[in-house]
């Protein structure tokens, strides 16, 4: 049986190649272009197909191709599938597999570099050093131990944050639909509000959805605490950007670090050297020493890079095989 994997980078290979190893009876092949209508073509003749890029895939034609070519499934080595049109491929017989709990360390990990970055007003630091100025002028921190940590999403990625907080001697709430039993000994349940209002650390792990677009917005800035810190490893678009620029201009919280954000597709793995970035409230949030921005790295772990590869991989194996994958999303 052949699968097609889509938009590969090189740190993908050994993977690839090791999972090959052990499934001879497969022959996996490999480009470096995304998904689209106009790429569809290259799956003619494959029986499975894999995909990992930021840029969506509305367009129907695609989804009665992959049918037309006997395709039966459609898996992403991501945890977020907003990118796949659900309706266009479940019309086409298509099944739709993520991979969500490819290594939630990696990202909480991630979140914890951030907020002892700013924490310790690392950013405001350097940028004194730089011209001279190494006076400890309002650079007091507080200590992880005393900080209230405030979780909107406790699910996977969630709830390892969550955990490492907790170790560290922090309080942390968390405000999710879903009560994990396994967390009851690590966060208190409350409503977003609370979280809001109380949290002195405020950490986004939600998917994209129309309910959660845009759920943090000026309204929402407003009632964080002026010390707070916020941080979104989710997704962008959950963030209304220009509402996060002014809320930092305006000292209604302390600082942010986001490691995703809106219009992020044509910037995050490019090199932009010398070249405009054409995204003006990403500028700004550079320009600011109270803000740390990473370009989508939050689940870049090797860890993560193998589980995300074995994992689609075993997903195709079982659908192709007649069953059916527990990560299935329509």
């Amino acid at each position: 049986m052949k699968i097609l994997m889509y938009t590969v980078r090189p740190d993908e290979k050994g993977p690839i190649d090791e999972w090959q190893k052990q499934h001879p009876d497969y022959q996996i092949d490999t480009n470096t272009v995304p998904l689209n209508a106009e790429t569809v073509d290259l799956a003619k003749g494959y029986d499975g197909v894999i995909i990992l890029q930021h840029a969506s895939i509305p367009d129907p034609v695609v989804y009665q191709k992959l049918k037309e070519f006997g395709i039966k499934q459609l898996s992403l080595r991501s945890t977020g599938y907003e990118i796949i049109n659900l309706k266009a491929a479940t019309e086409n017989g298509l099944a739709v597999t993520n991979v969500p709990g490819y290594s939630p360390r990696s990202v909480s990990e991630l979140v914890l570099a951030d907020v002892m970055y700013l924490l310790r007003h690392l950013g405001e630091v350097r940028e004194r050093e730089e011209h001279g100025d190494f006076r400890w002028t309002n650079t007091e921190a507080k200590e992880i131990h005393t900080l209230t940590v405030g979780i909107i999403g406790a699910g996977k990625i969630g709830s390892a944050v969550a955990r490492i907080f907790r170790a560290l001697g922090a309080t942390v709430i968390a405000a999710d639909p879903i009560h994990r039993p396994d967390l009851n000994d690590t966060v208190t349940y409350v409503d977003h509000e609370t979280v809001y209002k109380t949290a002195d650390i405020v950490t986004m792990h939600t998917p994209l959805t129309d309910e959660t677009h845009h759920m943090i917005d000026a309204r929402v800035f407003k009632e964080m605490k002026p010390t707070a810190i916020f941080i979104n490893a989710s997704r962008g678009p959950v963030v209304k950007t220009e509402d996060l620029v002014d809320a930092l201009n305006k000292k209604e919280i302390a600082a942010a670090a986001i490691d995703t954000f809106e219009g992020e597709t044509p910037i995050v793995n490019h090199d932009l050297t010398g070249k405009s970035l054409n995204n003006d409230n990403l500028e700004k949030l550079l320009a600011m020493p109270n803000v740390n921005v990473s370009p989508h790295i939050g689940f870049y772990t090797e860890v993560a890079v193998q589980n995300m590869v074995e994992i689609t991989l075993n997903d195709v194996d079982t659908i192709l095989k007649g069953g059916q994958s527990l990560h299935q999303v329509n």
